[in-house]
């Protein structure tokens, strides 16, 4: 009989979460985030460097005979949920986490090292869409060369190398440079999308794409809903914060017992999110039913996130409409989330597939 997940925050966890909140203070206040969306450089790399450099977080997934720092996947969910409550404009989740997570499992030392330090930055080449065991594009593999071109790759434009599955059934590290990277339109600024075409560009085989690409977009599903769980905290603590200090009638707005009956629900499915969030990184850190933890998490997720983002919009009344608040950051990010590495919708179908709960 396997045992229960562990689903409490240990006191290393608790400490590595205060260290992680205190330097994002510090790098990623709101008006700072605001004003590198409006610019030609949406990614924060001097907050990246104070992460993967200063404090070794890139590397929490790498084995320490491997150039890292042997943590596990509760490590991890910790830092994203900081990273969601600053929406964070760093590739953490794209490279330490999904990048990270594909080169382990070709087993590439050297690239791995370079991961994890924070020297370079990675990210796989795969439509931020696609969900884990879902259908890729793949560019196509000529006399040792790659031709092709993909779409809305997730912090291309801040990669060094790029992982890139091929028709050949392989995968190839490319080095960026190498490539033409092609900002493209997206509702999240702080997770930019880039177009990434290769005309010729010489790829380094690294392994099999098929089971990398899996074992990294099921890390990146499952670790998403701790980022997600950490926007949706952010959002209800500042509305409630809010709603106490706002007045109407002579009396603080949090008093009405219809606003207090929203924020009660919502809090509850904030808990409930956290229930599932930290299950997912449990079981992902285990090896105990991580594809049943992970498609649970993220068919709850997506939808709690979102109405957190909307109410705190709501609840903020004209303040939050403007610009210069930063909740539109928070309801973006969680729209782009809600379709990143699948669907609500493709999660519950994929759970009932593994519960063997066919729909009739």
């Amino acid at each position: 009989m396997s045992a229960q997940p562990d689903l409490l925050y240990s006191e290393e966890e608790e400490a590595l979460r205060a260290a992680v909140r205190d330097l994002l203070a510090d790098h990623c206040d709101a008006p700072g985030v605001i004003a590198r969306t409006e610019s030609d450089t949406p990614h924060d790399l001097a907050a990246w460097k104070a992460l993967a450099d200063g404090m070794g977080l890139a590397g929490l997934l790498v084995p320490e005979d491997k150039g890292g720092q042997g943590a596990t996947y509760r490590e991890v969910a910790v830092v994203l949920e900081e990273l969601g409550r600053a929406v964070a404009p760093v590739p953490y989740l794209t490279s330490a986490v999904v990048a990270t997570e594909a080169l382990l499992a070709c087993d590439t030392d050297d690239l791995l090292a370079e991961l994890a330090s924070g020297r370079k930055i990675g990210a796989l080449a795969v439509s931020l869409s696609v969900a884990p065991g879902g259908a890729y594009k793949v560019v196509r593999h000529e006399g040792g060369t790659l031709h092709g071109e993909l779409t809305a790759i997730a912090d291309a434009q801040a990669a060094e190398v790029l992982l890139v599955p091929a028709d050949d059934g392989g995968l190839y590290a490319v080095d960026a440079a190498s490539a033409t990277v092609t900002p493209q339109v997206s509702f999240d600024l702080t997770r930019p999308l880039a177009t990434v075409t290769l005309d010729g560009a010489r790829g380094r085989l690294l392994g099999d794409a098929e089971v990398a690409v899996h074992r990294a977009l099921r890390a990146g599903a499952g670790l998403l809903a701790s980022e997600q769980l950490g926007l949706a905290e952010w959002t209800l603590t500042e509305t409630v914060r809010y709603l106490k200090e706002r007045k109407q009638f002579n009396r603080p707005v949090g008093g009405f017992q219809a606003l207090k009956h929203r924020l009660a629900q919502l809090w509850l499915e904030v808990v409930n999110l956290r229930a599932a969030a930290r299950n997912a990184a449990d079981a992902l850190a285990t090896g105990e039913d991580a594809d049943v933890a992970v498609a649970v998490a993220q068919a709850y997720a997506a939808s709690v996130a979102v109405r957190a983002a909307e109410e705190a919009l709501q609840l903020h009344a004209g303040i939050g409409m403007t610009w210069e608040h930063p909740v539109h950051l928070y309801l973006k990010r969680a729209k782009a989330d809600s379709i990143a590495y699948g669907t609500a919708g493709a999660h519950r179908a994929r759970l009932a597939e593994l519960v063997d709960l066919q729909a009739p």
